[in-house]
């Protein structure tokens, strides 16, 4: 398990450092993204990874690894617009964004903790297109949650499919970066 800190502190390092470097390009103008937008972005993401894992080919010069890194930051972004609302106007600082951005990973990082105690770590035996399968369904998961208007009978609510999506994006992340098969 010191291993997997260790690689998901690296992993969300890289995820963080751009995160910051676009709040200093653009400031938090994804504040005025409604949730349901946000999660359309994710879906872009996922789906752009999909496709170039079925191709085998990319004619944009960006890869899977820049995608999962997208995914994760605008899962982040997901739940901070969930926290705050949307907004019509960049209503936040860059350092008031970091410091949100830093809470939700936390906590979601935890999350991943527990439950992979609780797995045994079986996401390490997965492919990375599974990562890339889980994400997708999460999201049709959130557009079908968020088409209720939040209402679920039996199942976890919004956030929680933002944070398996995070988490898979990670281990994604971790697999491609450190060179897991």
């Amino acid at each position: 398990m010191e291993a997997t800190k260790r690689q998901f502190d690296e992993v969300i390092g890289i995820c963080r450092d751009l995160y910051r470097k676009k709040l200093t390009d653009y400031g938090a103008a994804w504040r005025i993204m409604r949730p349901e937008s946000v999660t359309d972005q994710i879906f872009i993401k996922a789906n752009r990874i999909r496709s170039l894992e079925i191709k085998k080919s990319s004619k944009v010069d960006e890869g899977i690894f820049s995608e999962f890194i997208g995914i994760v930051n605008y899962g982040v972004i997901a739940l901070i617009q969930l926290d705050k609302g949307f907004s019509d106007t960049i209503d936040m600082s860059p350092e008031e964004a970091l410091k949100l951005y830093d809470r939700h990973i936390t906590e979601t990082k935890e999350l991943m903790y527990a439950k992979n105690h609780d797995y045994d770590e079986a996401w390490r035996k997965m492919r990375i297109s599974s990562f890339t399968d889980l994400i997708l369904m999460k999201i049709f998961r959130t557009k079908e949650i968020e088409a209720n208007l939040g209402k679920t009978l039996a199942s976890e609510g919004v956030d929680a499919n933002y944070r398996d999506m995070i988490n898979y994006a990670l281990f994604g992340l971790i697999k491609l970066h450190f060179g897991e098969k």
